[in-house]
């Protein structure tokens, strides 16, 4: 499983890298092609549980609300927003009448999954400090990791790997931000203090939301949210950190600089 992870890793890096310096439109659907396979996974998850959350709905308003972070303004994304839960809210109480048993907590599925991956996905900034982190987290962990973090929810992390997580969060952010101070000049505010406070921060608060899918899958009883990624699992169970990084760091630079 460790080889076919970092085979992936390796493998997906330069594309990877490649979009995110493209930036503009490539970057957008790129983000836009990630949050939607991750809203597919998420409601077909819950489906398997015996809900019936609307997908399709789910996954064009996690699209449309993470693409209208850039191409809108905020009322109109606030509009699009109502419009969505008003949709869903309809699509469920025709389900209800065709006999689906609970519909109010498929819309509170549907609901919820195009806020987590829409509008909280929205923020998703290139940030290598949450991987990097979440390396140092997993190679720490299964070498000296013995304290169990959560036992319910992921049995295999540990306080050790978590506070490794931190620290490589913090050198990452660190050297990530000298090396976008060298190319970025004098204009750049983003100080390798800053950085490290930064990547510090992330490593210490995203793990809650690799927790949370890890919550959503045990209570479904199912290992990986998907198979899109050999040794991975699915796009949920790669964003689940991700997502909130995205969010944390965006409000995190604003103040900090």
């Amino acid at each position: 499983m460790l080889r076919q992870r970092l085979a992936v890793s390796l493998l997906l890096i330069p594309p990877a890298l490649w979009i995110i310096g493209s930036g503009g439109w490539l970057y957008l659907a790129g983000v836009a092609l990630l949050l939607g396979t991750a809203a597919a996974e998420y409601g077909l998850l819950f489906r398997r549980g015996g809900l019936r959350p609307a997908i399709g709905l789910l996954v064009g308003g996690a699209v449309l609300l993470a693409a209208g972070r850039q191409l809108f303004d905020v009322q109109l994304q606030g509009l699009i927003l109502a419009v969505l839960l008003l949709a869903a809210m309809a699509w469920h109480e025709l389900d209800f009448e065709r006999g689906a048993p609970q519909s109010g907590t498929d819309f509170a599925v549907t609901v919820s999954g195009m806020l987590y991956l829409g509008w909280i996905g929205g923020y998703l900034v290139a940030l290598p400090t949450v991987w990097l982190a979440d390396s140092g987290a997993y190679f720490v962990g299964r070498a000296v990791g013995r304290r169990k973090l959560s036992p319910r929810l992921s049995p295999n992390k540990t306080w050790e790997g978590y506070l490794a997580g931190v620290v490589t969060g913090a050198l990452a952010g660190a050297g990530l931000a000298l090396v976008w101070q060298v190319g970025a000049g004098p204009a750049s505010r983003l100080s390798p203090q800053l950085g490290a406070m930064l990547g510090a921060a992330l490593g210490a608060i995203t793990p809650l939301g690799d927790l949370g899918v890890s919550m959503f899958k045990r209570q479904m009883q199912v290992k990986d949210s998907g198979s899109l990624l050999t040794g991975h699992g699915g796009a949920l169970d790669r964003l689940d950190s991700w997502v909130w990084a995205g969010v944390l760091s965006y409000y995190l630079v604003s103040w900090m600089s």
